[in-house]
């Protein structure tokens, strides 16, 4: 068993096809296929299931994936232990984010992170918070970033960075209210709600704050779900309904004087975000090294 077959067989699981696999890998699809067959050759198995369209693991194929990862990563590791003396840390972070942390604070923990490690780059995906933890727990991935916790007894979360939900409103006369005060929380009921999908961090804690007020979510007037932040953030420019959004989304609008943002009382719309990693699998040196800096990376402040 080679560690190049092993490599093979976990791009073709991510992208569920070997011509990805290849051009990630810079193989010839050919290499990609023969890579595979001398895999599953050796330990006299099929691992995977070609039949469709869409190219799958098979129960021998689930079984040994976690083994591939911890075999890469434990590889990884060795090599990081050998060049540590040298302080180089170097490789690519692949890493699945959900919208907020994506979009308006990974950029400045990359900014910091490859100022001081140069030779590190980030291939980043975009996922809601729960897909990511699903993908953990499926064994797809070892970590990723979220704006929720879901519990499990093999999940480990680092709290990085706290922000809050308000409510996001054009700033125009429809809505009076002065800059500052805090709204009662009844006011929800009279406004058309443009809010993300189930499956997002912020959607989680909306229900969370919401329920607990005694307030069921068929009594608000929810016109749009809506996947994408900057499209409420557009949506709530052009007058179409006002939103409960992370306070960070909005910080460029508010700036601008094209939205403005109200606290509401009595509703606990403060969250953190999480580095969250599976705490019996081997991060790679260079993940490694990143969850250390997020560690101390916690409560810093930009603009």
């Amino acid at each position: 068993m080679e560690f190049n077959q092993i490599e093979t067989f976990l791009s073709v699981v991510k992208h569920k096809s070997f011509s990805k696999a290849a051009k990630e890998l810079f193989l010839t699809q050919p290499t990609v296929s023969n890579n595979i067959q001398n895999l599953e050759k050796e330990l006299n198995t099929t691992l995977l299931d070609r039949k469709s369209k869409t190219i799958t693991l098979t129960g021998s194929g689930e079984s040994f994936y976690r083994y591939a990862v911890e075999l890469i990563n434990t590889r990884d590791k060795a090599k990081y232990d050998l060049i540590r003396r040298t302080g180089k840390i170097e490789g690519e972070v692949e890493i699945s984010a959900s919208s907020i942390p994506e979009q308006y604070i990974l950029p400045y923990i990359i900014k910091e992170f490859t100022d001081k490690h140069p030779n590190v780059s980030f291939n980043v995906i975009h996922k809601n918070s729960k897909d990511v933890v699903e993908d953990i727990l499926k064994g797809k991935n070892n970590f990723g970033i979220v704006g929720a916790k879901y519990p499990s007894d093999v999940l480990e979360y680092i709290d990085f960075y706290q922000d809050e939900l308000v409510l996001a409103v054009p700033n125009n006369n429809n809505y009076p209210w002065p800059l500052g005060e805090i709204l009662d929380f009844k006011v929800l009921l009279k406004q058309k709600l443009i809010l993300r999908k189930e499956g997002s961090g912020t959607r989680l804690l909306i229900d969370k704050g919401i329920c607990n007020k005694g307030i069921d979510l068929d009594d608000l007037n929810i016109k749009y779900l809506i996947d994408s932040n900057e499209m409420i953030k557009k949506m709530i420019e052009l007058n179409l309904g006002v939103s409960l959004i992370s306070k960070i989304a909005v910080k460029n609008e508010v700036d601008l004087g094209l939205i403005k943002c109200y606290k509401i009382k009595d509703i606990d719309f403060k969250r953190n975000f999480y580095f969250v990693y599976h705490r019996h699998r081997t991060l790679s040196p260079v993940v490694e090294t990143l969850k250390n800096f997020l560690i101390n990376w916690y409560g810093t402040k930009f603009n």
